[in-house]
């Protein structure tokens, strides 16, 4: 049993300890409802290029997602079991942070690592797609969704879609055309008349440097969100290791 002057001594350092972590603990919320936003907004603004790389792609969104809804709750358990100063549930919410950062460690390196093999993999999937356009399929859409919102065709620029079996029914898609009140079908059937109402550059250097920017951001914000843990969980373990040694009880 300690003294009561060693306990008048340690109350001041617990009431610090417990400032402390509270204020981690929201903090910590704040950063489950970032990393909520960062993986629907990476699910929602990768998803066309996810789809061309289906068995390549990666599950950083969905880790971020599904991390992210938990934080937002164990945040609050961190309020709750600081105030309640209770050791048990001090020790839960620094193993869950130590399980918060082993899996956001893995989101980044997942994230950081497919930013690199993209190269290798987009230009293959992106011909194959180009070569099997139908303009109805899930592939074709994204296709379709890129060409529009990058500015772009083909693989490497318009004349890919010249060998494609859909250029010598329909043509080149309208998705190419940049101004689609001077874009005619039979303009898009005619490579040399195509060549003045379509895009020029080509998709796969652009969408390799979309996804790599993008997925450098979610990989950077995963990194700096799990190192940061750490403080959580050296707080929780020092608060509960003061108040199980002292016999602390909140009044």
């Amino acid at each position: 049993m300690s003294s009561p002057s060693r306990r008048l001594q340690t109350k001041p350092v617990i009431t610090c300890l417990k400032t402390f972590l509270i204020s981690y603990s929201l903090i910590f919320w704040f950063t489950g409802v970032i990393l909520l936003a960062v993986g629907v907004w990476g699910k929602v603004s990768l998803e066309a290029y996810f789809s061309l790389v289906t068995e390549h792609s990666t599950n950083a969104p969905y880790v971020l997602i599904g991390t992210g809804a938990v934080i937002v709750i164990f945040g609050l358990f961190g309020c709750f079991a600081t105030c309640r100063g209770s050791p048990w549930m001090l020790r839960m919410y620094s193993m869950f942070l130590a399980l918060v950062f082993l899996a956001e460690l893995v989101a980044g390196i997942s994230g950081f690592l497919f930013r690199h093999e993209i190269k290798a993999v987009l230009s293959s999937t992106y011909k194959d797609a180009v070569k099997h356009y139908n303009e109805t399929g899930p592939i074709s859409n994204a296709v379709d969704n890129i060409q529009r919102n990058l500015h772009c065709c083909g693989s490497d620029n318009y004349t890919d879609w010249g060998s494609t079996e859909y250029f010598k029914e329909r043509g080149i898609p309208t998705s190419c055309c940049s101004d689609s009140l001077t874009c005619k079908p039979e303009a898009l059937k005619d490579l040399s008349k195509a060549e003045k109402v379509v895009y020029h550059q080509g998709c796969v250097k652009l969408v390799t440097t979309v996804m790599e920017s993008n997925l450098g951001i979610i990989a950077g914000i995963s990194f700096g969100i799990a190192f940061f843990q750490v403080i959580g969980i050296f707080l929780a373990c020092c608060l509960s290791r003061y108040i199980t040694n002292n016999q602390y009880e909140m009044v």
